[in-house]
Formats: C-alpha cells, structure tokens, sequence
C-alpha cells in the first residue's frame, strides 16, 4: 500500500470515528434532549436567554425563522463594519494599524458575515488585535452556528409530523455555539498551541535575517482563530498567506488536526440528519453520495500533483511531484489533501497555494465550490445544500417513473420543486453573471495576473469562492480592487441568502405536511440506487450549467499543457 493511500484511509478513519459520535451528541441537543455537557453549561444557556428575553420552547415558523436569521446576520455586519473602519481608534493596536478603507471593510464585513471569509487583505498588516479577536473570530463563531441552526430547522422540516413549525433561530444559534463549537474550538486552540502555534498580544518583533537584513515578525491571538476558522468551515486566516505560514501551521500534527476540523462537523451532519428524521439509513445514504464524490476528487488531486508538470518534463526528462507553492513539510500528498477538502467543505484556508496547482486540480476545486460546496459543504450549509439537490433528485426520479415524488414520506410538489430550483440559480448568477462582468470591464480585467485560459480560471475562482462562501483564491488576481470587493460582496451576499430563505421555505412547506406510511410503489432513498441518482444529479445539473466555463479555463489550459503550449 503506497504511503498517500495510507495517509487518505488514515485520515478518513479518524474522521468517522471523530463525527458519528458527534453526530449522534448533536441530534440529542437540537433535540432538547440531556448531553454529556448539559449539567456545566445549561445553567449558562439559561442565563443567555434570560438576558435575551428568549423563550427557549417557542417555536417559529418558516418565515419567523427566516426574519430572524437575516436581522441577526444585519446586526453582525454593521458592527463587524464599524469595527473596521473604526480599529484605529480601538484598542490592542500595537502596531498602530489604520482604518480599512470603506470598499475592503464592506467586502470583509460582508464576508465574515455569510462564513465565506473571503480576505482581499493581509492579516497581519491590515488589522488590529481588537479586529482579529472581537470582530472577525466572533463572526467566525456566529456566522458557523447561523448555517447550523439553518440545517436543524430544515432537517425539522422534513422530520416533523404536520406541525407547521421548525424551531427557534436563537435556542438553535445558543445551542450550537455552547455546546458544539466553543468546546471544540478551546481543545483545537490548546492542541495548536502545544503544536508551536502563536497565542498572545505582545508587540511584533523585529529579527535580522542570515543575509543581515531587518524582518518584522507578526504574532498575536492566532491560534484561537485558527481552531474556529477551520472548526466552522469559515476558512480565511490570522496571517495573509494562511496555513501555509509557519506561525500558523507548524507540524505535519497541526496540519492534520486542522485537515480533520475542516470536514468534522459538515460530515457529523451527515449522522444527524438520519438520527433526527428517525432512519439512520438516511443519513448513511448522503454521507455515502458526498464521500464517494470526495474521494473522486481527491483521487484526481493526487495524481495530477503526483504526475508534475509535464512542460518541466519536457525540458529536463523528468518532473516528478508538482512542488511549486507547496510547503515543503506537508509536500504535495498533503497538500492535495487539503485543496480537495477546503473547497469541498466551503472552508477556503489553503497549507498551498492553489494558483500553483495543477490544470486538473483547479478543475476539482471549481467544480467543488461550482455546485454549492455540497460535498460535506460548510457546517450546516453543505446539508441543506445536498437536501436541495435531493428534492431535486427525488422530482427526477419521480418524472421518470410516472408517480408524485417523495421523501421521507413527504411529497415533492410544485412549491417545493420551484423553492429548490431559485436556490440553485442563484451559484451561476453569481459566478457566471459577474465573472462574465469582471472580464468586459477594463478595470476589473486588470486585476487578472495571467493570460490565457488560467486568467480566465482566475475570474471563475474568485467568483466561484465567492458565491460560493468559500474564501480560497488563485494568488495574483487583484481581490484587492474597489470593483472587486464590491461585486464579491454581493455574490457572497448572493450565494448565502438565496440559499438559505428558499431552503427555510421548502422546510416550512413540509414541516406542514404529514408523512404517508410507504407503500410498494415508493422509492426507497436509503439504498445504493438513490445515492447513484444523487451523485448523477449534482454531477449533470453541475455539468451542464459549467461545464462551458470550465472548458475554457482549466480543461483548455491542460490541453494546452501538454501540447507544450504557454501564455
């Protein structure tokens, strides 16, 4: 067995065994039910909705939850902005950062807010400590438990018996940070700080380098953004260049450690939904769907690294791994690792940088964010995420053998069907819309480094990264731009909202409905041919929406490549 199989089955194992019992603790607390954290934090629960004058047992329906995910989320924005523009003015400045300007402050509010974490900045240099620890972590906290709290009310839509209704946005927002995310991020905090992860707010040091030249070392609270940042598959990161600095990621051990927290919570979900809608088959079925499409992609990530470049073999005889922007500690089996996981998982930090990547490789990471990130997705996002491609999957089947679909004993009609269409529109309007923009605009055209079907790549990345709530980039496209910031803000803006209200829709449409008994006729959708369907679906549906884009850049540049072509 080669050493980058052992690696993948190693990681995937450890996963597993780290998600089904979370899954299983996260259905008992969306559930109300007692957990092991129960008698240390309820007490602190109860307090929150005291002080909050919530009533934990009051359920909304679709549009009350609805009003209070967006309200909630407005709020965030114009105080993570005031923070922004405000920070030198702020304390826990050490270095004296000045404010951001308007343009990157609204792209970087906008981003923190929808878990995209889209950075068209340096951390180091742009902002303050009082920035990275009170405005951007806590909307790394917040905006992950907004996507969670999200998928509970869906998986209650498609789980309840004709109540109407699909819980409270601010019982499932407490619960999800208390109980799931703060106590994993303080472990993942302490793990990386034991690993030579920085922690502290002292001043920025200044070294001489061996060459006799003066080096400014930033440091700062990064560690405990770092567990949450990978943790809530935010993404972004403390330093500009992300888990590829040293500061951030210093052993093979933290790699690891931050590789599982990526995909831990969005595959728990996985586990979750089957233990809430009461077959855990179900459950096993998506999870099945999204792994047998990860490791796909993965697969492709590690032979086109392990193949290298096929010009450099042209000049030298022999290329060997695809090495270039690749920490030399994590290599390229790591490396490819981490690119398949942070863009299937809506996450976007990066241990490499993807500009450097190989041809195919770009092609798997846009086509993971292309479709909605639902390959385990973001935590909580990338479930509803799969849930609208099932609806859609379940029409299909219906359609092709002449019966009104179900799922779960609900039927699929028309409201439903439509809800999930206009969430999907909104990912091509998003990248294929303002992509097609940034290339006719001359300003927004400048801001691409390469020429050729890789500039083109550039453009589709950054807006994909966007809307799709990634946050991941091409190094060299100029994010930095007031065009651009701007127009991603909106696709981030995009590709988070437009999702979430028509999927909280589609759930108080079912969460009305009674579940029918199953009958010989019904379409089983916990067993193989479901989970063939399923894949199908997402693949044509992506397919056949991006697949002449993505003819254009990453395929054209590998023909290209090994043509012996260059731009």
């Amino acid at each position: 067995m080669t050493p980058v199989l052992v690696t993948v089955l190693l990681y995937l194992t450890a996963l597993v065994a780290l998600a089904v019992p979370l899954g299983r603790h996260m259905a008992r607390l969306y559930r109300g039910e007692r957990t092991v954290l129960t008698p240390a934090l309820a007490p602190v629960e109860k307090a929150i909705y005291r002080v909050a004058s919530v009533r934990a047992d009051e359920s909304q329906s679709w549009r009350a939850y609805a009003v209070a995910v967006l309200a909630f989320n407005a709020a965030g924005f114009v105080f993570l902005y005031a923070v922004l523009r405000l920070q030198g003015l702020l304390p826990w400045n050490p270095a004296g950062i000045a404010p951001m300007a308007p343009d990157l402050a609204f792209n970087t509010a906008v981003s923190f807010v929808t878990n995209t974490n889209w950075q068209a900045y340096s951390g180091e240099v742009q902002l303050s400590y009082f920035s990275q620890m009170v405005g951007l972590t806590v909307q790394n906290f917040v905006s992950a438990a907004t996507g969670m709290a999200v998928a509970i009310a869906v998986i209650r839509g498609f789980a309840c018996r004709g109540e109407g209704r699909i819980g409270n946005f601010w019982t499932d927002l407490t619960r999800s940070v208390l109980y799931v995310l703060l106590p994993l991020a303080v472990i993942g905090a302490l793990l990386l700080v034991s690993q030579g992860v920085v922690q502290n707010l002292s001043s920025y040091v200044t070294a001489t380098t061996l060459e006799g030249v003066e080096q400014v070392l930033a440091q700062g609270p990064a560690a405990s953004q770092i567990a949450i940042k990978q943790l809530g598959t935010n993404g972004g990161g403390y330093f500009g260049v992300n888990s590829a600095h040293p500061f951030e990621n210093p052993t093979v051990l933290s790699n690891m450690l931050q590789s599982l927290y990526i995909l831990l919570i969005p595959v728990a979900f996985c586990f979750t939904f089957g233990r809430m809608v009461g077959d855990h088959r179900q459950g096993i079925a998506i999870f099945a769907a999204m792994g047998v499409m990860f490791v796909a992609g993965l697969a492709v990530v590690a032979w086109s690294e392990a193949a290298g470049n096929p010009l450099v073999s042209q000049i030298v005889g022999s290329a060997g791994p695809n090495l270039e922007g690749k920490e030399m500690r994590f290599g390229a089996t790591l490396s490819a690792l981490w690119g398949t996981a942070t863009t299937a998982a809506s996450n976007g930090s990066v241990n490499a940088m993807h500009d450097s990547f190989m041809p195919l490789s770009g092609l798997v990471f846009l086509f993971n964010m292309m479709i909605g990130e639902v390959i385990f997705g973001g935590v909580g996002a990338g479930l509803y995420g799969m849930l609208l491609y099932v609806v859609l999957a379940v029409f299909l089947a219906g359609l092709m053998v002449g019966r009104t679909p179900e799922y779960l004993g609900k039927k699929i009609e028309a409201k439903e069907v439509s809800l999930a269409v206009l969430a999907f529109l909104s990912m091509p309007l998003g990248i294929l819309v303002f992509a097609a923009l940034s290339v006719v605009v001359p300003q927004a055209l400048a801001a691409v480094q390469d020429a050729g079907p890789h500039g083109l790549s550039e453009v589709l990345y950054a807006y994909g990264s966007a809307t799709g709530n990634n946050g991941s980039a091409f190094a060299g496209f100029g994010a930095a731009d007031p065009f651009h910031t701007t127009l991603q803000g909106l696709a981030m803006l995009l590709g988070r909202y437009a999702i979430i209200v028509p999927m909280l829709g589609i759930a108080g449409a079912l969460a009305a409905k009674i579940p029918a008994a199953p009958t010989a006729g019904t379409f089983p959708t916990h067993g193989p041919l479901f989970v063939v369907l399923l894949i199908v679906t997402v693949l044509i549906l992506g397919g056949l929406t991006f697949f002449p884009a993505l003819a254009l850049g990453p395929l054209a540049e590998q023909v290209s490549l090994a043509a012996g072509t260059r731009f």
